[in-house]
């Protein structure tokens, strides 16, 4: 979800207000292909971020379309508030309750899925959100600050060993041990609480460091990650998305590092190839296990993107449709 975003100045929800450059914006929308009787169906943006992709789906949807956004960010649901469409609402939640949620609504299968993972620029430039190792700030990471602990109070709190595996696991940091060890020494002295003391420490564990990037990166990455479950999120709503989509329908899903993308790339991969049983067993290809999903796209943003907005460059968008099953499924929905 990363986008690269400019300030505009203090919006009335009393946080800044930003334009932004939404990262695979025409070609995950493409691929939903929201052509012919599709533009009237009912499509998901799981991670309406600052809106992005939410309004270019509205631009193509038609007059009996249905849109319905998800998000855990309060400041993206107030952003998503101002949007008078009829034919938008939005749900403050993670898209991984995509079901529970749809069915309150009375809908069982929808026609697209769109997933843009990770963290947006509002809340990485936003410094009291606690995100960025750049701007001093409260230590929180929280998507959803109503909601779970922050940051400052889990390092407070944890083991030595348990930080040392979210360090290695989610960062895929190699100096994780020193930068555990380091965290609960100076916790003995004073409270870890803000972004600059946190990136301070790290930068005095890690002993060599990557060209062009900052020691906190991975660090940073792989609290923020275990404080929103965002991995736990995804595969949960993987799972949620695919249960959702009626036959014919599209789940495209942008990612920004190699963890999300493995469980993405694994994910669809489950779907497109099933396990066949053993060969010499007497059974007839028709009754063997059929594919659920074809991949339809990978892609990744193009020089120029990439040139216009850095924070696009690691971006992997993957687009896979559901297949009708043998029984002839048909979409069913309020």
């Amino acid at each position: 979800m990363t986008e690269l975003t400019v300030a505009e100045g203090a919006a009335g929800a009393g946080f800044a207000n930003f334009q932004h450059l939404t990262v695979l914006l025409d070609e995950a929308v493409d691929a939903l292909d929201l052509s012919g009787a599709r533009a009237d169906g009912i499509y998901i943006d799981g991670t309406f971020g600052r809106g992005g992709h939410s309004r270019l789906i509205l631009s193509r949807l038609g007059p009996q379309g249905r849109l319905i956004g998800f998000d855990k960010d309060l400041q993206a649901i107030a952003t998503a508030r101002e949007i008078a469409d009829p034919r938008f609402s939005i749900v403050h939640d993670s898209f991984a309750t995509m079901q529970t949620a749809l069915a309150e609504l009375g809908l069982r299968q929808v026609d697209g899925i769109l997933l843009d993972l990770g963290i947006s620029s509002p809340q990485v430039d936003d410094a009291a959100r606690g995100f960025s190792f750049r701007n001093d700030g409260p230590l929180d990471m929280r998507m959803d600050t109503t909601r779970g602990m922050s940051a400052a109070a889990w390092l407070a709190i944890e083991t030595e060993q348990k930080i040392e595996k979210v360090i290695r696991e989610y960062g895929e940091e190699r100096f994780a041990f020193q930068i555990a060890k380091a965290i609960v020494a100076r916790r003995a002295v004073e409270p870890i609480s803000s972004t600059r003391q946190l990136a301070g420490l790290v930068a005095n564990a890690v002993k060599t460091r990557e060209k062009g990037k900052d020691p906190a990166t991975r660090t940073f990455q792989a609290i923020r990650i275990f404080i929103n479950q965002e991995l736990e999120d995804l595969a949960a709503g993987l799972n949620a998305a695919y249960a959702m989509l009626a036959p014919g329908a599209r789940m495209s899903v942008i990612s920004f590092h190699s963890l999300e993308d493995r469980i993405v790339k694994q994910f669809f991969a489950s779907k497109v190839k099933l396990e066949q049983p053993d060969r010499r067993l007497p059974i007839r290809a028709v009754d063997l296990p059929q594919p659920l999903m074809k991949l339809i796209l990978k892609t990744k943003p193009s020089d120029q993107e990439v040139a216009a907005n850095p924070r696009a460059r690691s971006a992997v968008l993957r687009v896979a449709e559901r297949l009708p099953t043998a029984s002839g499924s048909q979409r069913a929905d309020a």
